[in-house]
């Protein structure tokens, strides 16, 4: 096979964390995370704030479920778990930095700690107990390909997508905790897969969205992970509104560079008008990668 092919396998797990339950909810994890690396799984994407659970009643409470990255208890599990199945994990959890608290998602592999992002746009209640991301999107490079993150909320803004692609991202992992939006059509797909599916499309970029389900305190949760191809089509899912379970999609991450090409004039990256807007829509960059 030639070296500029980037085949991986990514699981998505859809699960039910329960609130302040860390113990049972990290067991949750590790046993759905050994079920994906028999399936053979490369990459492994978890819910947001999957060690914790997600509807705080106090910042207090948020503040003592919440743990320091890298070196919680959590995130030290996840990087035992990472190394023993020589995967690459993305998971949501609860951060502490100080006195702060971020909304994150941890990036760890087989040879140890990768990186961190923090939820940009925060949802909701969310507000009362977790700062607005400060990392911007940054692009992690890992065994298996440059991924960056997104966290549930994020994937309402394309800036988010916009960011990723530009610095060189082929896959956004989206750890999530969707909840109902007014007025569903009930023959129609939920929003957050069709916007993950646009944003996936006008990027040429592969999407990995892992879901939970169930309620916590009165909140309903929709489950539908899904994984989409660079195209904006599904690859796996949508998953089901109330089942724990994993998706599982092949995928060559280098179709997202080489397949940007609609015809034989247009190419999604290359066709933005930057003499009318900011290349980098008023975000540093890195790397730019078109």
């Amino acid at each position: 096979m030639s070296t500029a092919e980037s085949p991986i396998r990514v699981a998505c797990l859809q699960m039910e964390p329960r609130i302040g339950e860390k113990t049972r909810n990290m067991a949750r994890t590790l046993a759905m995370i050994d079920e994906a690396a028999r399936a053979g799984a490369n990459l492994v994407v978890l819910p947001e704030l999957c060690n914790t659970g997600y509807v705080f009643e106090t910042r207090e409470e948020a503040f003592e479920l919440a743990e320091p990255l890298p070196d919680g208890l959590s995130t030290q599990a996840w990087l035992e778990a990472a190394a023993r199945h020589r995967m690459t994990i993305v998971a949501g959890i609860t951060e502490r930095d100080g006195e702060s608290l971020f909304n994150s998602a941890v990036v760890v592999g087989p040879k140890g700690y990768i990186g961190r992002y923090r939820k940009n746009h925060p949802w909701g209640a969310e507000n009362l107990f977790f700062e607005p991301g400060n990392l911007g999107v940054p692009v992690f490079q890992t065994p298996i390909g440059r991924i960056a993150c997104a966290i549930c909320y994020d994937i309402w803004f394309p800036e988010t997508f916009r960011l990723a692609a530009l610095q060189g991202a082929d896959l956004l992992c989206v750890p999530t905790n969707w909840v109902p939006m007014p007025q569903q059509p009930r023959d129609l797909p939920v929003m957050a897969n069709i916007l993950a599916m646009a944003g996936a499309h006008s990027n040429s970029m592969f999407v990995a969205c892992a879901d939970r389900i169930g309620h916590e305190r009165g909140q309903p949760f929709l489950g539908n992970s899904i994984i989409v191809g660079q195209t904006g089509w599904p690859l796996a899912g949508p998953a089901s509104f109330d089942r724990e379970e994993m998706i599982v999609a092949d995928m060559n991450l280098s179709d997202a560079r080489r397949k940007r090409t609609l015809n034989e004039f247009n190419q999604l990256l290359r066709d933005r008008r930057t003499d009318m807007y900011d290349e980098m829509l008023g975000a540093q960059a890195r790397r730019g990668w078109y």
